[in-house]
């Protein structure tokens, strides 16, 4: 058996500005001391990426900055599983990880509780453990990537209270999938970024994440509450179907905002700057670090961090196109 791997996650500079990135020796349980048992740059090694779907443009993108940032390290193969919002597929594919004795595993949980038991299974059997994006419940891995999605609700709270309704008002919310902890922490933070404020979520449903859910639950909102002045939704397609919904209901100058900031045309950057979300947030997909976090335990034989902390940026109409002028040059 492979020893554990270590404390956690170490990264390179995100396309944006990662090199603002906070890194956490957090937590006290969870972890082995020690190198791993097999590594060195003379070595070669399999990563397996757990992904909890692939429907989401932001789970796409992360999966292209996986393979692209590990193309660049000869020692890495990665073999990548789709659970397609599936928790016992998933629970599954990290088994079969498991048995195929890979030498480090990446998991973005669709879930945190049903994921939390095949990841310490992996963790306890010695095997490298990166999560990415999406939490567990625990600390039995090796290392968490990720934004601080209670940072990124309360900042999207405040901006709903100093400039879309500082007057306050009635707004609904597009929350994500049930059960996954971006989801919780995203209107836990926003919830906090509200408080003092005369704002008031009078209906809140979740879209789990997709573009065309998004869509129907907004629709069933505004028909509901005619009388809302906004949307928080929890990322930026479930915003972009809003949209949709909100110009069906006669109401195309509604204020809606998203999460995510994906720079690419689909994106939410450039909904920003077309005018169709009032704001988004940056949310880096953390793929990048990971392959630099496993490159560091397996090539390297170092520890790293046990969590990392990814940055943010409120994104408006102001510099959406310099921002996506930024993310795409590497600046």
């Amino acid at each position: 058996m492979r020893k554990s791997r270590g404390l956690a996650a170490v990264g390179a500079c995100l396309l944006l500005a990662a090199c603002g990135t906070t890194n956490e020796n957090s937590g006290s349980g969870g972890g082995a001391q020690g190198a791993p048992e097999r590594c060195g740059a003379d070595g070669q090694y399999t990563i397996g990426m757990s992904q909890a779907n692939v429907a989401e443009p932001y789970r796409q993108r992360m999966d292209d900055d996986i393979r692209a940032a590990a193309a660049s390290v000869p020692q890495f193969t990665v073999n990548f599983a789709d659970a397609a919002q599936d928790n016992s597929k998933q629970v599954e594919q990290v088994d079969n990880f498991i048995t195929q004795q890979v030498d480090l595993l990446i998991i973005s949980p669709n879930e945190a509780t049903p994921l939390t038991a095949p990841v310490k299974r992996a963790y306890d059997k010695g095997i490298p453990v990166l999560v990415l994006d999406r939490k567990v419940d625990g600390d039995a891995y090796t290392s968490f990537i990720g934004a601080d999605n209670v940072d990124i609700g309360r900042q999207a709270g405040e901006y709903f209270k100093t400039t879309l309704l500082p007057n306050g008002g009635k707004i609904g919310e597009l929350r994500g999938l049930a059960g996954s902890t971006p989801a919780r922490e995203r209107h836990d933070g926003f919830m906090q970024g509200i408080q003092g404020s005369k704002i008031e979520i009078v209906a809140a449903q979740d879209g789990d994440w997709l573009r065309d859910k998004g869509q129907q639950q907004a629709d069933a909102i505004l028909k509901a509450n005619p009388d809302i002045q906004a949307i928080y939704s929890h990322n930026d397609p479930m915003g972009e179907g809003a949209r949709i919904a909100a110009t069906n209901a006669g109401r195309p100058d509604l204020p809606i905002t998203g999460i995510d900031g994906l720079p690419i045309e689909s994106g939410g950057l450039k909904a920003v700057e077309a005018g169709r979300l009032s704001a988004t947030f940056i949310y880096p997909t953390g793929g990048q670090e990971a392959i630099a976090a496993a490159k560091s335990i397996l090539v390297d034989c170092r520890q790293v961090p046990k969590t990392q902390t990814l940055p943010t940026k409120l994104v408006t109409k102001d510099n959406a196109a310099a921002t996506y002028a930024e993310l795409n040059s590497g600046s």
